[in-house]
């Protein structure tokens, strides 16, 4: 065991590769909350056309491995574009981006969904009464609710999102497992690298089930409160 040497050796590159997994998650966190927002009422809309588009957006991404949909975003869909633009050429941090988002965004339609439905109807009718649309109703009254309701879910999907960082790093993104599988292949030291990669995630994701656990415990407070 040399632990010593990977934290002497490794550790400044491992930290470079967490930083690249945070802020990728972060940022796919954030566009896939608008992805999933857009999705969500799509699939809620009256119209047929936008719930079957929304429809088949969820299905295939739920359905499908995460790792496919990244080889297809890297490898797949320039080499599409690259028929039209011969020039054309992928970066490995913009397509685990986008694959991330597009990835996150399906779940989190769902949980907003299920977010607004927990909302309870009263709510909309009293909007509804007092004279506001139906588009003012969703947005001043029952978004803001349903988002309360769902932000335990949301950290979930967001150390969910960060787990799944390490499968981009089939497609080159710098992220902290690509960094440490670097540094194995030249020093052949597996079992240190790869403790001290997991215990970084396990960090990270303590962090966050802590927020979220606080998090729930206020809401069921404030829920309990309000119910008095």
């Amino acid at each position: 065991m040399d632990f010593s040497r990977v934290f002497s050796e490794a550790m400044p590159l491992l930290l470079n590769g967490l930083k690249m997994t945070v802020i990728a998650s972060l940022v796919s966190i954030l566009i896939g909350m608008v992805i999933g927002l857009f999705i969500c009422l799509m699939k809620m809309s009256k119209n047929i056309v936008l719930r079957a588009i929304a429809g088949v957006y969820i299905w295939i991404i739920r359905g499908t491995p995460m790792l496919v949909q990244a080889l297809i975003v890297f490898f797949g869909i320039p080499q599409l574009i690259q028929l039209a633009v011969p020039d054309f050429r992928s970066n490995a941090i913009t397509a685990g981006i986008i694959t991330l988002s597009i990835n996150a965004g399906a779940y989190l339609a769902e949980i907003y969904r299920g977010g607004i439905m927990a909302v309870p109807k009263g709510q909309s009718e009293a909007a509804r009464s007092l004279g506001l649309s139906q588009s003012k109703t969703m947005i001043k009254v029952v978004l803001p609710q349903a988002f309360k309701f769902s932000v335990p879910s949301l950290v979930n999907q967001f150390i969910i999102t960060i787990k799944d960082t390490s499968i981009l790093t089939v497609i080159g993104m710098a992220e902290v497992v690509n960094v440490a599988q670097q540094y194995v292949g030249s020093t052949f030291v597996y079992f240190e690298t790869y403790s001290i990669v997991a215990l970084m995630y396990l960090a990270i994701i303590s962090i966050l089930m802590v927020i979220s656990n606080f998090i729930e415990k206020k809401l069921k407070y404030e829920e309990k409160k309000s119910g008095k």
